[in-house]
């Protein structure tokens, strides 16, 4: 039996999204299917500390939470029709289901339904990151820049509009794919992106996240192994999360990237990478997560800092301009024209996007200009424009190198 020291809240979040789509699979209501998954933690907590975390933690929190969603089904009038629906299903299912009470994995079912085009574009992505990506509804609204409130609302109205329009909680057909497909795909890296750089907290990275995402978009490679974005996705998880363990030190100071220690890079993860990004590639046009795959795969193949591709790379940025016009991606091709053709030509270039609303309120924009700004000499801009950083710096870590590079420039000779 496992440790019964282990907390029935880490368990539950592990096994949480996928507890969440077994049960909509089962019962087909989103909302039903979260008060029983609570039930059922609330279950754990009272059983467990006594007797201990069970041995399939997964297969008892399921177990109970069918139970605890039949049960408000029996005593809530708005589900007494779903109450002979549910009887000829399981009579069905019965004996001849091999899963039984093993929790199975249905979350990509429940994915591609909250990815519906039935949803508004931004609802779809909100719906995934809440139900199953693991983030609380308030790191949602971070992610979106919006109050908690209104993240919670219109979360509440992705729900009432999959119970209204019946949105069935099944894999799209092929015919499907091309609109659903992105939705999903936008979804996990924008899990993956929360777990590489947290929007807040005492941590700079959230690895928790970071390998669910990576997880799931590993499962959705297997399911759909000729659909090349997702290979693309897959590469470029994989090509960035092989840095994990050097962007930090040993007191969880953040560590940039030219001057990580590339032997605690994961050559595993680096080698599967690259190989995914030559399928991401070849067969046609490539896709925005293919490019960004080999922009991530030009910096792991080089073995320092100084023989790093950068040409190549601001050639990479510019097809992904045209591929996905975006302030965050021009911005990121300023970076890399700076390091090719000097501080100058960048900072003419993150000077031009100053009026993009998205990168006002974006910090790395503003870190980056300063860090040009202190290379040209030019400090007293550069000071404002870290101040700019740290008003909008969402970790500890992040804080705390934004304030020892002001404190450098105080140190800085006249």
């Amino acid at each position: 039996m496992p440790d019964a020291g282990v907390s029935a809240e880490a368990v539950f979040r592990e096994e949480h999204g996928r507890l969440l789509a077994a049960l909509v699979h089962r019962f087909g209501d989103l909302d039903l299917a979260e008060e029983a998954a609570s039930d059922a933690l609330e279950a754990a907590l009272v059983h467990w500390p006594v007797g201990g975390v069970p041995d399939r933690p997964g297969a008892w929190l399921l177990t109970t939470a069918r139970r605890r969603a039949l049960d408000r089904v029996r005593r809530d009038r708005v589900y007494t029709q779903r109450l002979a629906e549910l009887a000829i299903d399981i009579e069905r299912r019965g004996s001849s289901d091999p899963r039984g009470d093993e929790l199975p994995d249905e979350r990509l079912e429940l994915f591609f339904t909250c990815a519906h085009p039935a949803l508004a574009p931004d609802d779809r992505v909100a719906l995934i990151l809440r139900c199953l990506g693991g983030l609380t509804t308030g790191e949602v609204a971070r992610a979106f820049l919006v109050p908690h409130a209104t993240m919670a609302q219109r979360i509440v109205r992705a729900k009432n509009k999959i119970r209204g329009a019946r949105i069935p909680f099944r894999v799209p057909r092929p015919d499907e794919l091309d609109e659903r497909l992105p939705v999903v795909l936008g979804a996990l890296y924008s899990i993956f992106t929360e777990g590489y750089a947290a929007s807040s907290g005492t941590d700079l990275q959230r690895p928790d996240l970071a390998d669910e995402s990576l997880r799931l978009v590993r499962i959705l490679h297997g399911l759909m192994p000729s659909q090349r974005e997702v290979a693309g996705l897959l590469a470029l998880e994989l090509l960035v999360h092989a840095r994990r363990h050097a962007r930090t030190d040993s007191d969880g100071e953040i560590v940039l990237l030219d001057a990580q220690d590339r032997t605690r890079w994961d050559t595993a993860m680096i080698d599967e990478g690259r190989a995914l990004v030559v399928t991401g590639l070849t067969g046609g046009p490539p896709g925005p997560y293919a490019v960004q795959a080999a922009i991530a795969a030009l910096h792991d193949e080089a073995p320092d800092a100084e023989s790093t591709d950068w040409r190549q790379i601001v050639a990479l940025y510019g097809v992904l301009l045209a591929l996905m016009p975006s302030p965050l991606v021009a911005a990121n091709r300023a970076v890399a024209v700076a390091m090719c053709d000097g501080p100058e030509s960048g900072l003419a270039l993150l000077d031009g996007l100053a009026g993009e609303p998205v990168l006002r309120e974006h910090h790395p924009y503003h870190t980056a200009r300063a860090d040009l700004l202190v290379r040209l000499g030019r400090d007293a801009e550069a000071e404002s424009a870290f101040r700019q950083a740290l008003d909008l710096t969402g970790t500890e870590p992040e804080r705390r190198r934004v304030r020892s590079r002001l404190a450098s420039l105080g140190d800085r000779p006249g």
